[in-house]
């Protein structure tokens, strides 16, 4: 018994690091699966059944005539053949079989670690809340894709927040709980990292509203939003107009943008000049990097009027930032004092 919970550790840390890869990758499987308009080709949800794609002619004929009822096909797609709908299907399959899959990984190794009591009391109530978030984020997912399947063939800009917000959510769990298995435990505290960490979310955050109405496809221009600062409909539907107004929501998201790049900057610098480890500071100059990056990308997809590629590596800078920063936060919370 004190081999295996010497041992257990760094298979926990494993688990955790493989768990948080694989949300990560789903976060931009997600993110090409919404660029790509391939959200809504699957109009049935099967959590048991749908792990394998058609396999037969006659499933694909099946599945192909369902999604011929729906909105997208009547409004959007009306016309396409069988192989144009295969393309667009296969990654909303993906998605959703990447998300059972992160499943299998996450749970048959804690039923084990479970089993053998291997789990620190202080891991175990993050483990427990990523099991609930991530159980509900294929109902939420699902309760996403409904929305588009009713009348209007796109899904709610509300419910793709919800389902981003959670999934960053659990990979923020992940991540530090990966973190404190492996470096040592580290409390969330409400400094200017905390405040700085809720400005970077909630960019992200504005972004998946700007995603939800396709507000990227106006104002293709920077920093004027149609020869102005605020653009000419700004404010039309008052409380609502942040979540409502295309051209709002693109406004707040790149302003947003803008506040992050100089938050982490100044998070970084004072991260570098108050740490003597190395590796903090080497953290603190990735972050720097990151950050400028991710910004200047943001304009030249916006510029570029939000092509796939362009809009999918957009999306996976943010991740990347947002891990980055919370690793960051993580060894800054600690108080390393090493050189």
């Amino acid at each position: 018994m004190p081999y295996i919970a010497l041992s257990s550790q760094k298979y926990i840390a494993t688990w955790l690091l493989i768990s948080a890869l694989m949300v990560f990758l789903m976060v931009i499987i997600g993110g090409i699966t919404r660029l790509t308009g391939s959200g809504l080709s699957m109009v049935e949800w099967r959590p048991l059944l749908g792990f394998l794609p058609p396999m037969s002619d006659l499933e694909w004929n099946r599945v192909f005539n369902l999604y011929k009822l729906s909105p997208e096909y009547i409004y959007k797609n009306h016309g396409i053949e069988l192989h144009e709908f295969k393309k667009i299907f296969f990654w909303e399959y993906f998605h959703r079989l990447w998300g059972r899959l992160i499943g299998f990984v996450f749970i048959i190794p804690l039923i084990i670690f479970l089993f053998f009591k291997q789990i620190p009391k202080q891991t175990l109530n993050k483990v427990f809340l990523i099991l609930l978030l991530g159980s509900l984020q294929g109902f939420i997912g699902w309760w996403m894709v409904k929305s588009g399947l009713v009348n209007d063939p796109s899904v709610s800009q509300y419910r793709l927040t919800v389902h981003l917000s959670n999934a960053l959510l659990i990979l923020f769990l992940l991540v530090w709980a990966y973190l404190d298995t492996k470096e040592g435990h580290s409390a969330i505290k409400f400094n200017f990292s905390f405040l700085v960490f809720l400005i970077l979310s909630t960019t992200i955050v504005a972004g998946a509203f700007v995603a939800g109405m396709d507000a990227g496809l106006m104002y293709n221009e920077y920093p004027l939003m149609g020869g102005n600062l605020i653009p000419e409909n700004y404010g039309e539907y008052k409380f609502l107009d942040p979540f409502e107004n295309p051209a709002s929501a693109q406004f707040h998201h790149r302003h947003l943008a803008l506040l992050t790049i100089i938050t982490v900057l100044i998070y970084s610098f004072k991260s570098y000049s108050s740490n003597k480890d190395l590796k903090s500071k080497r953290i603190a100059i990735f972050l720097s990097c990151v950050v400028c990056f991710q910004f200047l990308l943001g304009i030249i997809t916006l510029i570029n009027m939000v092509p796939v590629h362009l809009g999918a590596l957009h999306q996976t800078g943010a991740v990347i930032l947002f891990i980055c920063f919370t690793i960051s936060m993580h060894r800054n919370n600690m108080n390393v004092k090493t050189n």
